[in-house]
């Protein structure tokens, strides 16, 4: 018998499978919470029990922003099954499409299966690294290499030498290497910045930033041993005022002070509990400026996963940010009280059943980056266009200037100064 005539496309079918084709292909390196939604233990408890990055790229795809091909990279293949299993019974939107992904490594456990991955791309594609903080210079070295769009998770790296060798080879590759701090999408923060912008010298700045000690319990591979709390959570308000302080002031020395006893308690190891960066800026008009970052992972479980806020002192304004509450609150049996943030992530369908997380600042993050690197491999623009828009490689040298000195500074118990060179960028710590 004949073969069946295969259906016809509709223009806008068409339309679709002509972008994927053009469009680029995905890598999410890292299989853990802030991807799958999965912990150690199993489905997350926190609001990101669906996962961030594996959602947000299926429907990039879904909207022909990725192409066809999505690559997953985990250590150990075991994990397949559970993670299918995951996306299967909670993704269930009727509007994402499909949910198939490449997985590596093939079998067995293997700590190297991202260069599998990497070898399999193409130039010009793009990837997310949301491993262990001690995983993401050779990852992100890699695929620079490989010529790939790279968006890594805060912190980009540990170290200033770590940092600057990165930006150069993205530089010498011609493509775009940027930092996931969704905190630069959140409309209130965004604002934020741009008012501060025109609020005259800098003069005092204090954030606090916490999670439940819960989540030791997902950090606890690496936690007081590949990283510290400072680099996972501070991360977030530093680059936010670094951000905020373009034109204005630049650090100059970092002192730290940190509790500790209630980690190691948990962990069975050494590890602070809470570690605040004491940070000298100076104006460029000559006066002084200090700034108080403070994070924890101690936190008791309270009516939202993560408390997150700040103060800045300007010449002309005072500026207060409680991005953790926002006016939303829900009382549920069995659940408790929480505090609800819908603006940072939505896991709540509408009534047709679709997934409308577009417009979050969790997921705008990942499609800002994705349409700039977009332009960058169709040539409409260079990855130098975006410093100053977007949190680039090269435009936030100073993040991890800060946080390295921070950590330095915890280990010799003395204030680390921060060298500028004579074009005004970061030289060294002393």
């Amino acid at each position: 018998p004949a073969s069946p005539t295969p259906p016809l496309l509709t223009p806008a079918a068409m339309k679709r499978t002509r972008e994927q084709a053009e469009a680029p292909d995905a890598i999410l390196f890292g299989t853990g919470e802030y991807t799958t939604g999965l912990t150690p233990s199993g489905k997350a408890k926190s609001d990101k029990s669906l996962g961030v990055v594996g959602l947000t790229f299926f429907d990039l795809r879904t909207r022909g922003k990725i192409g066809n091909r999505i690559s997953m990279v985990g250590t150990n293949a075991e994990k397949l099954p559970k993670i299918k299993e995951h996306f299967r019974e909670n993704l269930t939107f009727t509007n994402i499409g499909s949910q198939e992904f490449e997985f590596f490594p093939k079998e067995g456990k293997n700590a190297k299966a991202y260069l599998d991955a990497i070898n399999a791309a193409k130039p010009g594609d793009v990837c997310t690294v949301f491993t262990p903080d001690d995983t993401h210079f050779e990852i992100c070295k890699a695929a620079l290499q490989r010529g790939l769009h790279v968006v890594v998770t805060k912190p980009m790296v540990k170290s200033l030498a770590e940092h600057k060798e990165l930006v150069r080879i993205a530089r010498e590759k011609g493509v775009l290497l940027q930092i996931e701090v969704h905190k630069r999408f959140d409309p209130i923060y965004n604002d934020a910045r741009q008012r501060i912008q025109g609020l005259g010298d800098f003069g005092y700045f204090t954030s606090y930033m916490s999670q439940p000690k819960m989540q030791l319990e997902t950090f606890k591979d690496w936690a007081g041993i590949s990283s510290d709390i400072s680099y996972y959570l501070n991360s977030h308000h530093v680059d936010f005022h670094v951000w905020a302080m373009q034109g204005i002031a630049k650090p100059v020395s970092v002192f730290a002070t940190a509790s500790t006893g209630v980690a190691e308690k948990i962990l069975g190891r050494k590890c602070e509990d809470t570690i605040t960066l004491n940070v000298t800026w100076k104006n460029h008009s000559g006066s002084t400026g200090h700034a108080l970052y403070t994070s924890s992972w101690v936190a008791s479980k309270s009516d939202v996963h993560s408390q997150q806020r700040f103060f800045c002192l300007m010449e002309k304004a005072e500026v207060t940010v409680d991005q953790a509450h926002r006016g939303y609150y829900v009382a549920e049996d069995g659940v408790g009280f929480n505090s609800c943030n819908p603006l940072f992530i939505r896991n709540k369908p509408d009534s047709m059943g679709r997934y409308v997380g577009q417009g979050c600042y969790g997921y705008i993050s990942f499609e800002r980056f994705v349409d700039a690197a977009t332009d960058v491999r169709e040539g409409k623009a260079k990855p130098e266009d975006f410093d100053s828009e977007l949190p680039t490689g090269a435009s936030t040298v100073q993040v991890t200037a800060i946080l390295e000195a921070g950590r330095r500074s915890l280990d010799e118990g003395r204030a680390v100064a921060i060298l500028y060179d004579a074009a005004g960028e970061v030289d060294r710590l002393e």
